[in-house]
Parts: structure tokens; sequence; C-alpha cells
């Protein structure tokens, strides 16, 4: 593993490690290389279950969800 251990991480890094990660996820996927790619989605998998261990009560917005997103465009 390269970088600092997700559980190493004070929430504002962790935040921050995963906001970039998702920034540049499109760039890497389109022109990094199979390592890059392949690093890239492993370490933002370790930052992303990270964040869900400190947060399971994170609120979910229902829009997000597949039932409420049907709802709101009137779908069954």
């Amino acid at each position: 593993m390269t970088g600092i251990a997700p559980r190493e991480l004070t929430d504002e890094k962790l935040e921050r490690e995963l906001a970039h990660l998702h920034e540049t996820r499109h760039d890497t996927f389109l022109h990094g290389s199979e390592d890059a790619l392949a690093f890239h989605s492993t370490r933002t998998a370790e930052l992303e279950e990270e964040y869900l261990r400190r947060n399971p009560d994170r609120v979910v917005d229902a829009r997000r969800t597949r039932v409420g997103s049907r709802e709101l465009a009137g779908q069954e």
C-alpha cells in the first residue's frame, strides 16, 4: 500500500483524500495505465470503507436510492 493507512487519517484528511480521488477518477479511468487504475480503485475502496466504518449513520438522500428516485420521477 502507498499512502497513509486510512485508519490513521483524521476525518478531515480522509474526506479530502476521498474528494481528490473522486475528482481524478475519470481521468485515471480514461488515460491511466492498468497499474494506475488498479491502484486508484484499491485506494478509493480502502478510503470509502473507512469512511463508512466511521459514519454508519450518515444521512442518505432519498433521491439517491432506487425507490426514492423512481418516486420523484413518477415511476412505479
